[in-house]
């Protein structure tokens, strides 16, 4: 068994539901039970590169017929189509995808890219299992301070450093260690060549506390209500007004992908490149395509 790092970073906002109303919100998204730490469940992400066209090539059937027939190393990664479902299991396992880097509104540098040492500790632990090495910050932040890397998030009041992000105010802190995080998760959704983008993730990382950051992954969510209109009387049909909820665009999370290969024949090398051969292309996660939601990249380190 091979332990692979998996970082997905929305492009537009990602609505992966939960088929039920919590706290006013109809639509809300998946959310651990325990913390509230949103999440991208592992099946949808499998479910979605399971689908790819990518896995499939264009054959004809015993009429003539052109249909998609599946390649070998895809039913070797995902499994037999449901039919066959008792053959063997898929050669991949992907676990739910957790909250690494929240957009939040600042009042300088536009947006700030949060996180806090809960959300860290987390990625420590996939990163050793993965034995990725990065620099993962190791110092308490106070609920009262923001730890950044550089002074592009950081506001002057009077002989004051402040970061202030919504309705928050920390004492600004600087740290080389929370750049080096920066520049690690930069290589790896923008690549190494991206040099300005590295750097303006570096530049609007930022580091708060755990009790500071349950605050804003509980309303820092991307809200928006939606209706249905009555194509007769041109207003909202009766029962089609509601709300959903979704991560917002440029959210970073971090989760794991599991190659077991179900068979000795199979190839771990070949199942790992065929997943990474998927991935090189934005995918779409969640619901709510048709008005752009769930587009994002997903970087198998």
């Amino acid at each position: 068994m091979t332990t692979n790092l998996v970082i997905v970073h929305a492009l537009s906002p990602i609505h992966c539901g939960t088929g039920q109303a919590i706290s006013g919100i109809d639509l809300p998204i998946a959310r651990e039970r325990s913390t509230g730490t949103p999440l991208i469940p592992g099946s949808s992400i499998k479910g979605v590169l399971r689908a790819h066209p990518g896995g499939y090539d264009l054959a004809a059937d015993e009429h003539g017929k052109p249909q998609q027939k599946p390649r070998g190393v895809h039913l070797a990664a995902f499994g037999p189509e449901t039919p066959n479902a008792s053959e063997h299991a898929g050669g991949v396992q992907f676990a739910d995808a957790h909250l690494l880097f929240l957009p939040m509104r600042s009042v300088r540098g536009t947006f700030a890219w949060v996180t806090s040492p809960h959300l860290l500790r987390r990625l420590q632990r996939d990163l050793a299992e993965a034995n990725v090495d990065w620099t993962i910050p190791k110092a308490a932040v106070a609920d009262e301070e923001a730890t950044v890397a550089s002074d592009r998030l950081v506001v002057k009041i009077g002989k004051q450093e402040r970061v202030v992000l919504e309705d928050f105010d920390f004492t600004a802190r600087t740290s080389k260690e929370v750049g080096a995080l920066a520049t690690s998760v930069g290589k790896a959704i923008y690549g190494a060549e991206a040099a300005e983008d590295i750097q303006h993730l570096r530049d609007r990382l930022c580091l708060v506390g755990d009790d500071v950051m349950r605050v804003l992954a509980r309303t820092g969510m991307e809200v928006t209500a939606r209706n249905r209109i009555d194509p007769d009387t041109r207003t909202v049909a009766k029962g089609a007004l509601w709300t959903e909820e979704a991560l917002p665009a440029e959210t970073v999370l971090a989760g794991s992908l599991l190659v077991t290969p179900a068979r000795r024949s199979d190839d771990p090398n070949a199942l790992l490149a065929h997943i990474r051969s998927l991935c090189t292309r934005p995918i779409q996660l969640g619901g709510k395509a048709t008005v752009g939601r769930g587009l994002c990249n997903v970087e198998v380190l």
